[in-house]
Parts: C-alpha cells; structure tokens; sequence
C-alpha cells in the first residue's frame, strides 16, 4: 500500500461520521491527505463516488484500496499502527470499547435527528422528545460504566484516547451545541474531548469553512 493515505470527509462543521474517520486517522500517525466534499451540494454524491462507490463519507484510501466505513476504518488503522493505541490494550477493555462504537455506530437515531452535529452553534435546544431524551440518558449511562470499569489513568472512556472516544466525540458536539441536561461527570468527559489537541485542530479547520447547510443551521 501507498504511504501516504487518502481521507475524503464532508464539511468539518456537520459531517459527525467524517470527524470519527478523522480522529482516528490522526490519532494512527499514518500520514494521509485530507480531501474536504461540500455535502447537500449538486455535485456531492458524484464527487464522493468518483473515488469511494458506496458515496458514503468518511472513506479511507490506501492505494488501490478504499476503506469506507467508520468501525472498519479503525480496525484499518488499527492493523496498520498497532503502537497508537486506537483500541485498549487490555481485552475487557477493548471488548466494551468495540461495543461501545458498535451501539453508537447503529443506534442513537433519535438524538442524531434531534440535535444534528453543528460547531457553529451554542444555546439551549428545544426540548428533545422522549426518544432523543432515552438516547441522552442511555449515552451518559454508557460513559459512566467506561469510566467506573476502566477510566483509572486518564479523562477518557477508558483512561488513554482510543476509537471509542472519537465516536463519541460528535455526541459531545451535540450536547455542548445544544446545552444538554447532563450529570456533572458526564460534563467534564465532555470538556476534556472538546480540549484534546486533536479536537482543536478540526475545530481550528473548521472555522475555515465556507459552507453553510441551511436546514441545520435554523436548529
């Protein structure tokens, strides 16, 4: 495979699944190349097909290859940087966490329609029906049983950074963006994921930007 990757994603501001494939490229040290698609565009869906066929973002290219799922990009990554730590070393650990990012990779439908993933937006939402709410409640439920079982050595889901913590990271977005009605533990795991350096350095790109998706945006 090439050495230097490929990564396609969409607008740093509201593509929630590109910030996880970007997390965890940036987390794996592998160098790679960052191509941003404008999403909700005329062209988007060709622009993204011309090198990924399923039209999904975030895809990752590796020579001839592509890579265009979220959870098969970390475990990508994973196999090709064993040393970054992009799943828990210990084997509970990296169990829960892989079912962790497989809960929130499937479920959490309601909340993702409630409060979609926008960085340019803070203040109060209006109140989150009673799907969105259960999906508030059972998130803030999984991050405190992370970090009671294996968060000792660090202010993450399981002590260090890994993949679980860049899938999660857009639910921070969301429930600093919208002001959620979360427990004081639950606020500080957000702080310290909005405060890694990788997240400042999406945040500092994405201030860049110039698209702006409308029907988000009134939120």
């Amino acid at each position: 495979m090439t050495e230097r990757l490929g990564l396609i994603i969409g607008n740093r501001i509201y593509s929630s699944w590109s910030l996880r494939g970007w997390l965890l490229a940036r987390q794996s040290g592998l160098e790679f190349d960052c191509e941003v698609v404008p999403l909700r565009q005329p062209d988007t869906a060709a622009r993204i097909r011309a090198r990924a066929p399923a039209g999904k973002v975030p895809a990752l290219i590796d020579g001839g290859l592509v890579v265009w799922d979220s959870l098969a990009i970390a475990e990508y990554l994973a196999e090709r940087a064993p040393e970054a730590g992009i799943w828990p070393a210990e084997t509970a650990a990296r169990a829960v966490a892989r079912s962790a990012c497989a809960e929130m990779h499937s479920g959490f439908a309601a909340l993702r329609q409630a409060w979609p993933m926008n960085l340019k937006r803070r203040g109060p939402a209006l109140a989150a029906d009673e799907a969105a709410a259960a999906d508030v409640e059972r998130i803030v439920a999984l991050w405190a049983d992370c970090r009671d079982r294996f968060g000792d050595g660090g202010d993450y889901l399981f002590g260090a950074w890994s993949a679980a913590d860049a899938f999660y990271a857009p639910v921070v977005s969301r429930f600093l963006s919208y002001e959620a009605d979360i427990d004081a533990a639950a606020r500080a795991y957000c702080e310290a994921v909005w405060s890694h350096p990788y997240m400042g350095e999406w945040r500092a790109a994405a201030e860049s930007e110039i698209w702006a998706i409308e029907a988000i945006d009134v939120l």
